[in-house]
């Protein structure tokens, strides 16, 4: 009956473990505030007074407010998936008065392709356990000149300035 019970109590412990965390994270809109305000007659401190600071301002490209929120699932370890993100972005003309809003959502994002090709360094690559059984104790950085891939012995030692 113990390890029926123990085991049931470790399959649940298992179970809990791996449920998913939801997270909320940024701006959480309000429909009623954002309709409140009006092009051309709102300006960035009516703005901020309502919705509260910017998540992010627009560096290039005019000047634009973004209010961002999103809602992630992360199971155990694993890495987090955005579920939904949304984004409201205000824009101003040059007065600082509110020119035009517009709301953004996770389709309307373009992936970025990171490269993924490698700059080759010279020498030779060890792995952990080469290196650990290449570790001799009593060695200075002075006898291992002939392993450094640079093949220089750094910078000088001694002396000054020349």
């Amino acid at each position: 009956m113990k390890l029926v019970t123990a085991t049931l109590l470790a399959s649940a412990a298992a179970l809990i473990a791996c449920a998913p965390v939801i997270d909320q994270r940024g701006y959480l809109s309000d429909p009623q505030v954002e309709a409140s305000i009006k092009a051309g007659s709102d300006t960035k401190t009516s703005v901020q007074d309502r919705l509260g600071n910017a998540s992010t301002a627009a560096t290039f490209g005019g000047d634009a407010w973004y209010y961002i929120s999103s809602t992630e699932k992360q199971v155990a370890f694993f890495t987090p998936t955005v579920l939904n993100r949304a984004i409201l972005a205000v824009y101003f003309d040059k007065d600082g008065k509110v020119k035009d809003m517009r709301h953004f959502t996770l389709k309307d994002g373009h992936v970025v392709s990171f490269e993924t090709r490698e700059t080759p360094a010279r020498g030779r690559e060890l792995t952990f356990l080469q290196q650990l059984l290449n570790a001799q104790p009593g060695t200075s950085a002075r006898n291992m000149d002939d392993q450094n891939p640079g093949g220089g012995g750094g910078p000088p030692t001694g002396g000054g300035l020349p």
